[in-house]
């Protein structure tokens, strides 16, 4: 079995699914800083080394800007500038319910019938690999964690704080 899960037993639809992660992590979206975000958290992957700052701009309950800065794997910084595309434009219980479907195409494998999720598909095959998906997911607990008041998230069960 493949350790890599951007390769995941070759073919096409494959193929077009590694290029989108890679095009992510090497044109990664939405990485300039804001100038006065709302909110904003932290993540961290300890047993990797992934990191991503978060900040978010709020207009009302829509999530007007949305910036990330971050350094790891190809997974993990993919993964979260295809999540920022995602959720600009969206309300927060739109995103909510975003990553609500993300944590479960992660753990089920299948992907979502959420509309706007075109490239997040491409993150399907990470479900595969469990220690993986902590990198595909730590964008997405740091939106959550952001819009919860901010603070710093893990990947470990039970390490957030609110400092």
């Amino acid at each position: 079995m493949a350790s890599d899960p951007l390769k995941t037993g070759g073919g096409l639809l494959d193929d077009l699914y590694r290029e989108i992660i890679l095009d992510h992590y090497r044109r990664p979206r939405n990485h300039d800083p804001l100038n006065t975000p709302t909110c904003s958290a932290d993540g961290a992957n300890p047993l990797c080394g992934d990191t991503v700052h978060l900040e978010v701009g709020l207009d009302g309950d829509t999530i007007d800007e949305i910036a990330f800065a971050g350094m790891g794997c190809s997974i993990s910084q993919a993964s979260t500038s295809m999540m920022t595309e995602y959720v600009k434009g969206r309300t927060v219980e739109e995103a909510r319910k975003g990553a609500q479907a993300f944590q479960q195409m992660m753990t089920s494998g299948e992907t979502q019938s959420i509309e706007g999720f075109d490239d997040i598909d491409a993150l399907q095959g990470v479900a595969k690999f469990p220690a993986r998906v902590k990198c595909a997911s730590l964008g997405w607990k740091t939106l959550e964690q952001a819009l919860e008041g901010g603070g710093v998230i893990t990947t470990e069960e039970g390490h957030e704080s609110n400092d």
